[in-house]
């Protein structure tokens, strides 16, 4: 995954069959630096070099990600880093897939439309949604490179804090007005919503009798009218 990672953006910035005039060194060197944590001066390389092609460009930047990775994660058991790699990968699926399925339903709902434009609707869903996988797989692939490469390695310690998924407990969620009432009434929050029960006075008049104000007016034209 890395290299694959590594080498999509190696090509992005020195495109394969290109000559040197048309190399962005600079470039790379910001972004391997900014994705990837990697500082490498690639420019004075180059200069140090009689020769120097694309391939033995993308040899020298894989090599030095694999060996700054593999020196980070030795502070660290084997079986723990691997643990937390898993636990990288799985939260990477899990949360592209969900993504991944989103997006197919958005193009399920609008794939008829492709019938307007003489394309049969079936073969379109079918290379469409081959092409959201294929960009599925590139931005697990991207995310987890990106995410083992930047992270920093301490101890044990932090390698199994960093595994294991975050839960919350013992949280209580309080309103202001609402903890003012529990300190004045011991019943709390109960005594704060409880609804005042409502008494009649008098008699219930129907809408169509008379109003009791002896105006004369039926009570829904007079006192009972609804505003």
């Amino acid at each position: 995954m890395r290299e694959g990672a590594i080498e999509e953006m190696v090509s992005y910035y020195v495109p394969i069959g290109s000559v040197e005039e048309q190399w962005d060194l600079e470039g790379l060197e910001k972004a391997l630096l900014a994705d990837y944590s990697l500082n490498l001066k690639l420019r004075e390389r180059l200069d140090e070099k009689d020769e120097y092609d694309y391939e033995q460009l993308l040899a020298e930047v894989i090599d030095h990600a694999g060996t700054a990775y593999r020196e980070k994660m030795n502070a660290a058991p084997v079986e723990v880093v691997q643990q937390y790699e898993r636990a990288v990968v799985l939260q990477s699926i899990d949360s592209h897939w969900r993504e991944h399925l989103s997006s197919l339903d958005h193009l399920r709902q609008g794939i008829h439309l492709r019938g307007y434009a003489q394309k049969n609707p079936k073969q379109e869903y079918k290379r469409e949604a081959f092409q959201l996988f294929s960009q599925m797989l590139e931005d697990i692939r991207n995310d987890v490179t990106k995410l083992l490469m930047v992270v920093r390695i301490q101890n044990q310690e932090s390698v199994e804090q960093a595994s294991t998924q975050p839960t919350l407990t013992d949280v209580n969620y309080q309103h202001d007005e609402m903890e003012a009432v529990g300190r004045e009434n011991p019943r709390g929050r109960e005594a704060a919503v409880k609804p005042e029960t409502f008494v009649r006075h008098g008699d219930k008049v129907g809408r169509n009798e008379p109003c009791p104000c002896g105006s004369g007016k039926k009570y829904k034209h007079c006192h009972g009218r609804l505003s």
